[in-house]
């Protein structure tokens, strides 16, 4: 399937227009990274704590993020999941100079905070809607409210850990929140309605819940980005040795080049755009590389075959050639993964923003560089050389002249 035919688009011709572009995008986001102090780090490489809370109504960021800036809890950031005043969002505490016992402590905080902001009495008692199982069960087997003691220990453990994980299931899932409104809710739980009168003697309830929580130590952190640096650079590393070995040494170059091309721009963008770079967020650019290399190696390689049959025309108009004939190709594959892509973009939420905007992104750049980039280098380099070579040529063929005049005169 052919998208087009029969084009002629002189792309090298158009190299300084392609340059100026590069040159633009380059310096925006270099600028973008000077004056953001390099790229924001997400959680996974700063360490820190971010916990995704689910409310019972929709709370405005803002009220939240004037009462964690109230408490002084560092450089808090909330992200809402789902629109600005959604039920839903990350709250991320990075503390990459704390310890582990540090981290634990921020997470109690931001929880004692959401207490205050939300306007929830301060209470001894446990808050239903933010133990586990395990401390349901404790409660269970203290209270003993199903006789179960009297089987015995262990048996009493199972028991009422198949109970706490029933009754911390109708928390999870029968109201489609997540969060217990009422202690009431618990009845819905087949044969433990007499639970709920006991429940509200010993629990309180908050209008939200923490569904999850991750904690990385600063160490971790470190550790994980040093390791996504070497995953990024190993790669760039065996993809020249592959191209040196495949074409020649400034194909794998020219190649090389336009990937960390394609890297540093979009890196650039994401500080632009103030998003942080996480594990899926290095997954992307992994992605990227391999794309874009892909891409360049596919005209690289329609370049070597159109070379012997056009030998006797510049390597410029190969190029272009070669460029044109496989143009048809890269709008198709690199058309539809950028829809691909994009769909994530615009529908699959906060949690996938950064994976998502770093392939749209980076598909574009990664298809532009193969044509702009790579090609345009690799011709510059072998034309330079060539006129290198030449030179010596020419005064191998006077020294040759003038030996053969000698020789004449001598005889």
């Amino acid at each position: 399937m052919e998208f087009f035919r029969d084009t002629d688009i002189d792309f090298l011709g158009k190299k300084w227009y392609f340059l100026t572009v590069t040159m633009v995008l380059f310096v925006v986001g270099m600028a973008a990274l000077a004056i953001h102090h390099g790229p924001d780090m997400g959680i996974d490489f700063t360490g820190g704590t971010q916990m995704d809370v689910k409310f019972s109504r929709a709370v405005p960021t803002d009220q939240i993020r004037q009462g964690l800036a109230a408490a002084k809890l560092g450089d808090v950031t909330i992200q809402p999941i789902g629109g600005a005043d959604s039920d839903e969002v990350l709250i991320s505490s990075p503390l990459s100079a704390l310890n582990q016992a540090d981290l634990e402590k921020s997470k109690t905080e931001i929880v004692q905070v959401l207490y205050q902001v939300l306007g929830v009495p301060t209470s001894s008692k446990p808050d239903l809607n933010n133990i586990g199982v395990e401390a349901f069960t404790n409660w269970l087997l203290q209270t003993d409210p199903e006789g179960y003691q009297g089987l015995g220990a262990q048996v009493a453990t199972q028991r009422y850990t198949a109970l706490a994980d029933q009754m911390i299931k109708v928390r999870r899932d029968t109201e489609g929140k997540g969060v217990l409104s009422s202690f009431q809710a618990l009845a819905a739980a087949p044969g433990d309605a007499h639970l709920a009168q006991l429940a509200s003697q010993d629990f309180s309830l908050a209008p939200f819940t923490v569904r999850s929580t991750s904690i990385i130590g600063p160490q971790v952190g470190s550790q994980l980005r040093d390791q996504a640096l070497r995953a990024v650079l190993y790669s760039l590393a065996a993809m020249l040795i592959y191209i040196a070995f495949r074409f020649e040494l400034i194909y794998g170059v020219a190649a090389v080049v336009a990937v960390f091309h394609d890297v540093l721009i979009t890196l650039g963008m994401f500080s632009l755009a103030r998003l942080p770079i996480d594990l899926t967020v290095v997954a992307a650019f992994l992605t990227l590389v391999g794309y874009s290399m892909n891409d360049t190696i596919v005209v690289f390689d329609r370049v070597r075959e159109n070379l012997p049959i056009m030998r006797r025309d510049k390597l410029a108009v190969v190029v272009n050639k070669s460029i044109n004939q496989t143009l048809s190709r890269t709008v198709l594959t690199s058309g539809l993964t950028f829809l691909s892509v994009l769909s994530l973009l615009v529908l699959g939420g906060d949690a996938l923003r950064g994976f998502s905007f770093a392939m749209t992104f980076g598909i574009c750049v990664g298809t532009y560089s193969s044509i702009a980039v790579a090609a345009p280098m690799m011709v510059a380099y072998i034309e330079w050389r060539n006129q290198r070579q030449r030179p010596t040529a020419q005064a191998v063929a006077v020294a040759g002249a003038s030996a053969r005049g000698k020789a004449g005169r001598e005889r």
